[in-house]
């Protein structure tokens, strides 16, 4: 292309899938032998990739189309949900049931999870209009993600444990206390602290502002592994007790439960890899919405399974070590976690 005037414009005809494009400018005087650094000249040059509609000024990238409609379609479903179900759902946490406490940190996590999709929202808006957007909303809803999965292993894993343990000790005349328990607990709080670590540091590693990425970095792998880890250590101990138990009921609530937390566990790491056979444009689009619509799925399941009355109550008043934030017969006003 050839500069004859001060601005110039170039159209290059459409083409079907993106492709990567090396530009460089080259002048009669840069190419001389006796060139001075002295006589540079300066220049500006605006690349704009028009969207399917011919729009110039769509300033989202192929890996990134889409996101933007993802996010308002998420944000809009989480508001008709509180609007359908939120009174119902402060109704029955205000009554501090033996699930009190779990239904309590699983919608703090529920609302750390909206509070994300909306801080993605936000800045993926403000960004299809000045290709800048807000880095604050994106560090803010990484943030926000982060302490939602934080708050969701450590309920998921405390559960687990809990009624590990009291399979364990079954012979106990006392309920089951799951914070009383000096291995359950240090094991709980050393995998919470080394998810956080890792977490924080996917995040330095990767400076887009999205919560999910493509996973190239070394933090990223290890959070992949640990989370595999996880969901075999947890499906493990659940299979233990599902095996051993005689009651129905309480079989699908432990399987109920296992299918819960193994989606929310490999959900990443499976779509990661399944990313692989994608072109790398695709494969953050396919992980950031693959693992947010799982993860949800994951939350409605284990809210259906908590909510349900009658088959929880059937399943605490068979055995108080069984499941874990029970009262106890002695001190009625303590939940325990």
């Amino acid at each position: 292309v050839t500069v004859n005037h001060t601005e110039q414009n170039l159209t290059v005809s459409q083409i079907p899938y993106p492709e990567t494009w090396y530009v460089f400018y080259v002048d009669k005087f840069t190419c001389e032998e006796n060139y001075s650094e002295s006589e540079d000249i300066q220049f500006e040059m605006v690349l704009l990739n028009p969207d399917a509609e011919g729009n110039p000024l769509d300033h989202f990238s192929a890996g990134e189309s889409g996101l933007h409609e993802f996010f308002f379609l998420l944000v809009l479903a989480y508001f008709v949900t509180a609007c359908i179900y939120a009174q119902s759902l402060w109704q029955t946490i205000k009554k501090r049931g033996p699930m009190h406490t779990v239904l309590k940190v699983l919608t703090i996590a529920l609302l750390l999870q909206a509070g994300s999709a909306f801080a993605n929202y936000l800045h993926f808006s403000s960004y299809s209009k000045d290709g800048i957007g807000a880095p604050f909303m994106g560090s803010l809803a990484e943030l926000c993600d982060i302490i939602s999965q934080i708050q969701m292993l450590y309920l998921l894993l405390s559960l687990c444990m809990g009624w590990t343990i009291g399979r364990m000790k079954k012979s106990h005349s006392r309920p089951l206390q799951w914070d009383s328990t000096p291995t359950s607990t240090g094991i709980a709080v050393v995998v919470v602290v080394t998810q956080s670590f890792l977490l924080i540091w996917e995040q330095f590693e990767d400076t887009n502002h999205h919560s999910y990425h493509s996973h190239h970095g070394l933090a990223s792998g290890l959070l992949i592994g640990l989370r595999v880890c996880l969901a075999l250590s947890l499906a493990a101990g659940l299979y233990q007790i599902i095996t051993v138990e005689r009651s129905t009921l309480k079989r699908e609530f432990y399987i109920t439960f296992a299918k819960a937390c193994i989606l929310w566990f490999l959900c990443h790491p499976c779509l990661a890899t399944i990313a692989v056979i994608f072109r790398e444009y695709q494969r953050e689009k396919i992980i950031t919405i693959g693992v947010i619509l799982c993860q949800c799925i994951s939350m409605v399941i284990l809210y259906r399974l908590f909510l349900s009355h009658s088959l929880y109550w059937e399943v605490s008043s068979l055995s108080s070590v069984t499941l874990p934030l029970t009262v106890s017969s002695g001190n009625k006003n303590r939940h325990h976690f």
